[in-house]
């Protein structure tokens, strides 16, 4: 049976606690279909700007859900991969630990209860990013997995676009350390991060 625990992470969903979280039930994904596919290319941009605010469990689900969830019954997902390969893994971290994204599932597991924040930059926006995206492959030779970890950003970014929401993805981050904490099988890269959260509008 999995232990399920009341914590405050992103929005209060998630708490700080000794014992690390095991596993946490997301919300069917929501999506609004009133904005149209140009609305969002439109409106696309990197934001540097937040607001000091957590997300809640159900926008969580929903950006989980366009970076790389399950949207048909084979099991296939939100974005394209080659030969089917299902060769990315997406993490979310935030100052409570990181997570690993079960699209399957719908599922969060944890993988550490340690605050990793420190390790995606000093830029100043930065403190008050509620959450980071972490894209993770394959180390092969055919290293599909770059291209996946395009497309999942690329979906992210435009959801944001259509939302409240702003994003901005960023390759200069202490690669070491989110590897570390994130326990990378052999064969196993980050990628690429993207860091998500409300847009400041002042």
């Amino acid at each position: 049976m999995k232990k399920l625990f009341v914590l405050s992470l992103l929005s209060g969903l998630f708490v700080s606690n000794a014992q690390a979280l095991e596993v946490i039930d997301l919300p069917e994904p929501q999506i609004d279909k009133s904005f149209t596919l140009y609305d969002a290319l439109k409106n696309r941009k990197s934001v540097r700007s937040y607001e000091q605010k957590t997300l809640d469990a159900q926008t969580l689900s929903n950006i989980l859900w366009v970076a790389y969830g399950v949207n048909r019954d084979d099991g296939r997902r939100t974005i394209p991969t080659a030969r089917n390969a299902k060769d990315l893994s997406v993490y979310i971290a935030d100052k409570n630990g990181v997570w690993l994204y079960d699209a399957d599932k719908n599922e969060l597991k944890q993988i550490t209860a340690e605050n990793i924040m420190y390790a995606f930059g000093s830029q100043s926006f930065m403190k008050d990013v509620p959450a980071v995206l972490i894209y993770a492959g394959s180390d092969k030779e055919h290293n599909f997995s770059v291209m996946h970890a395009g497309s999942a950003y690329q979906n992210v970014e435009l959801y944001a676009a259509a939302t409240d929401l702003g994003c901005v993805v960023r390759a200069m981050f202490d690669k070491a350390a989110v590897a570390k904490a994130l326990q990378l099988p052999t064969g196993q890269h980050v990628i690429v991060t993207q860091a998500i959260g409300y847009e400041r509008k002042d």
